[in-house]
């Protein structure tokens, strides 16, 4: 009897650690919140330009692109299966706020030859692509110079298979977790737009257009408190 009961504890301990691989899709866990709600594009907006084009823009003149690239975006992203997909023609999805220092899930699947990314505070970027193609894997800081920009290891599943990113981003630093392995450990991402200057404070987060069918779920964000706040 008390074996019995060992065991039943076990399977109880168990299957609470097992919770995140069994929760429904879109169904964030404690402490995150949806960016996708699994149903429609609601919390997403079309990409503008970059953000200095877009920092130089009037009201006015945001306003104004900002509804034609949602109308863009409309034709190109759809929701299928409780999953965001890309139909590679348009444009880079983007969240409708802007973030500074988080914790994000995501997961994403590409086909073969698949190429794309994760855009952290509107800034390239977190890569995706195909192992068979690029054998280091995704996960790198890609369009960093000075700082490392390729993943430690490849922990890709094959293509056609649900991935997951873990990226924690805090000041200029981010760490990358895919498929439960690190590969960016506290990495300084550099600022693409800017070289002179470091990564912007607060931005958008982007899934970016590559050209090619992508699909995206399970998008989860804990926003972090920065120090002396």
């Amino acid at each position: 009897m008390q074996r019995l009961a060992i065991l039943v504890t076990a399977s109880v301990i168990c299957l609470g650690v097992g919770t995140w691989a069994v929760a429904a899709d879109n169904t964030p866990p404690d402490g995150f919140v949806a960016l996708f709600n699994g149903k429609d594009l609601a919390g997403w907006k079309g990409l503008v330009a970059n953000p200095l084009a877009r920092a130089k823009m009037t009201p006015e003149q945001l306003a104004q692109a900002q509804k034609k690239a949602d109308e863009r975006m409309r034709a190109h992203w759809r929701v299928e299966d409780g999953a965001l997909v890309f139909d590679g023609k348009g444009d880079s999805l983007c969240t409708a706020k802007d973030y500074g220092d988080f914790e994000l899930y995501v997961d994403w699947k590409i086909l073969p030859h698949g190429d794309s990314g994760i855009y952290l505070r509107g800034s390239p970027q977190v890569q995706i692509w195909d192992a068979k193609d690029h054998p280091e894997g995704s996960g790198g800081l890609f369009n960093n110079q000075k700082h490392p920009s390729k993943p430690t290891k490849c922990a890709d599943k094959p293509v056609g298979q649900w991935n997951t990113f873990r990226i924690k981003m805090v000041g200029e630093k981010v760490s990358v977790w895919l498929n439960g392995e690190l590969v960016v450990d506290n990495v300084v991402m550099e600022n693409y737009w800017d070289r002179k200057q470091p990564i912007f404070p607060t931005g958008q987060i982007e899934l970016q257009n590559h050209g090619n069918t992508l699909y995206f779920k399970n998008i989860y964000l804990r926003e972090l408190p920065r120090s002396g706040q």
